[in-house]
C-alpha cells in the first residue's frame, strides 16, 4: 500500500519550470504552495493530506536532484516504512511527452536522482510513475535540455500526462496496478 509519494526535482525557482522538475510539478496538482511545510529532519518539503480516502504524505526532497535519494530514505527509515510504500514521480527522458508510464521496480535507467535513491534505499523496489519529456536527440544536450524549460506545446502535452496519472492514480492506491497500466499505457487518443 502506497503511503508515501515523493516527487524528484531541483529546489528553487530557477529550476521550477524545468521539465527536471515534473515530479515536483506532479505532486504540487496534490497541494497549493501553503500546504507545503519543511520538514527540517530530512530535508524535504512536505505535506500530509488525505485523498479519496487515502491518507498520504507528499515529499520534495531540497537536496538536488542527483542527490534525492537521502531525503526519502531517511524519511522512510525514520516512520518504518517499506521501500515498498513509495511511489516516486519523476521525468524520463525515453518518453515522449504526453506519455506516462507505471512501473515498479527495476534499473535506474541512467536516471540520477533514481540512481542515488537506488543506493540511499538499498532497493529498487518501489512504484515509480514516469513522467516523458522527451530526449533532445544526443547525449551532449541532455543537461541543457532537461534543466530547460518545455515549449508551450510540449508543456500542455506534459500536463495532460499528468492528468492522466492523477485520474488513474486511485487504481494504485486501491492496489490494483494492473488497472493503472491499462489506463496510462492504452494508446492516448
Amino acid at each position: 500500500m502506497i503511503k508515501v509519494i515523493a516527487g524528484l526535482g531541483n529546489p528553487g525557482k530557477k529550476y521550477q519550470q524545468t521539465r527536471h522538475n515534473a515530479g515536483f510539478q506532479f505532486v504540487d496538482l496534490f497541494a497549493t504552495p501553503k500546504d507545503w511545510q519543511l520538514l527540517s529532519r530530512f530535508n524535504t518539503l512536505g505535506s500530509s493530506l488525505s485523498w479519496r480516502g487515502h491518507d498520504l504524505q507528499l515529499l520534495k526532497p531540497q537536496n538536488f536532484m542527483n542527490l534525492s535519494g537521502g531525503p526519502v530514505a531517511a524519511y522512510l527509515r525514520y516512520y518504518h516504512l517499506p521501500v515498498a510504500s513509495l511511489l516516486v514521480v519523476h521525468d524520463e527522458l525515453d518518453l515522449e511527452p504526453g506519455i506516462i508510464r507505471y512501473k515498479f521496480g527495476g534499473g535506474h535507467g541512467g536516471h540520477k536522482g533514481l540512481k542515488d535513491l537506488h543506493s540511499k534505499l538499498g532497493s529498487p523496489d518501489y512504484h515509480r510513475l514516469r513522467i516523458g519529456i522527451g530526449h533532445p536527440g544526443s547525449a551532449q544536450a541532455v543537461v541543457s535540455y532537461v534543466l530547460g524549460q518545455a515549449t508551450p506545446e510540449q508543456r500542455l502535452e506534459i500536463l495532460a500526462a499528468m492528468d492522466r496519472g492523477l485520474q488513474a492514480l486511485p487504481d494504485l492506491l486501491a492496489d490494483d496496478p494492473d488497472t493503472l497500466m491499462n489506463k496510462l499505457h492504452a494508446p492516448v487518443r
